[in-house]
Order: structure tokens, then sequence, then C-alpha cells
């Protein structure tokens, strides 16, 4: 756990040369997920029940990526981490009525997909990748997909009427849940354990004639239908 081998990162690396070269100019999560299950010889669910997005023997994963305007400094991530609607699950009508009893009802809501995914599978984990695809500078770091205690956090909801949960000893915002869209986002500190690595700036572009003619297409394989 926390301890993504080199060999990863450099598979993941690869990929995202290759991505580069055929003139991607971002990584999108699913993107990453497709990336993250070659670089471990799992399997990405292209369509994912619950929130394990990659397996591999008994073990999940919740696969994210968010840019970073330095992901070598960046302390904190914030991951979107589903829509969670404490009206549809706990028939609250009026979330701002009680913000304590709507932020119990949320955190409720993401620790039943925890609990959910640990029911299928042994182990599971996170795993973020920080990008800045214009310094082409990333890190990653994997750790567990926690289950929470929604009597540790107070609930208050801020100027924008989102509820924000922090740690009712530290201060610390750890949870933001949009009112409107019922967005729920995670926020993560990032670990001494990630991991950093870089890109070369000079990655040369691929024609498409080149792929093209690599492949031997043929017109015959276009047909327009009227």
């Amino acid at each position: 756990m926390g301890d993504l081998p080199d060999e990863v990162l450099h598979s993941i690396g690869r990929q995202i040369v290759h991505r580069i070269a055929t003139g991607h100019k971002d990584i999108s999560g699913d993107d990453f997920g497709t990336i993250f299950a070659k670089s471990i010889g799992g399997e990405h669910r292209a369509s994912p029940l619950g929130i394990g997005d990659v397996i591999l023997n008994g073990c999940a994963w919740s696969v994210k990526t968010v840019q970073a305007r330095d992901p070598d400094k960046q302390k904190v991530v914030r991951l979107i981490s589903g829509r969670n609607s404490p009206d549809y699950s706990a028939g609250i009508e009026n979330p701002h009525a009680d913000p304590t009893k709507t932020g119990h009802a949320v955190l409720s809501i993401w620790n039943a997909r925890v609990d959910e995914a640990l029911d299928q599978f042994d182990d599971l984990r996170v795993v973020i990748m920080m990008r800045n695809m214009q310094t082409r500078r990333f890190r990653i770091f994997e750790e567990e997909a926690y289950r929470y205690n929604p009597r540790d956090f107070e609930w208050k909801f801020n100027k924008n009427k989102n509820l924000e949960g922090r740690n009712r000893i530290t201060g610390e915002h750890r949870f933001t849940w949009q009112s409107h869209g019922s967005q729920f986002t995670v926020l993560r500190s990032v670990p001494a354990s990630a991991k950093g690595f870089s890109i070369s700036p000079n990655i040369p572009m691929v024609n498409p004639d080149t792929i093209l003619a690599a492949i031997k297409f043929r017109p015959t394989w276009i047909t327009i239908h009227g």
C-alpha cells in the first residue's frame, strides 16, 4: 500500500508519451483508468459499478487524476467522488434545514459504496495522479479508500450554499457537498510517499498519415451512409 513500484510509474509515463505523440492535449479520468490498469496488468471496467474502477486479483482501485499547477508542491487534492443525494437515499427533502443530518447522510452514502465494494473485493484503494500537461510533471500516490465516521466532522453551509465537513478537532476541511447537483468532493492530503516523474518536452508528434500507412489503410474501410 502506498509504495508503487518504479516499473509501474515508468509504464504510466510510457503510455502518456504515446498519447502526447498522437496529439492528446490532456489525460481524462477514463484515460488514466486505462493507463493504470495496463501498468499493473489489471482490468479497467469501462462502465464501473460502484467505486471500483480497476481490478486485479481481488483488489480494486478507485482511479482519479486531477490538474495541479505544481504537482511537486501541492499538499491537498480535491477528488470528485460521485453524486450523493440525501433526498433520494435518506428522504431529506430540505438539506439546508439540518446541516448535521445532511452531512451524516452524505457520508453514509459514501460509506455504503465502500462497503459494497469490499463485499466484492478483498481490498479497496484510491490511486491519484496529479498532472500538469504544460510542464509535463506528474505525481502519484495510493491510499486506502477510507470509511468515515460522520460524527468526527462538523457540518456547515458556506456562503455559496455548499455543505462543508471539517474535522472536529483540527478544523481541517475534508468534504464539500454541493446542494445543487449533489456532487460530493473529498479533500485528501498528499502523503510523503507520493512519487513524481516528468516527461521530456521534446516528444515528437506522429503524423496521422504515417500511422495510416503503417496499418495499410484502405479507403474501403469507410462506408458512407445516406
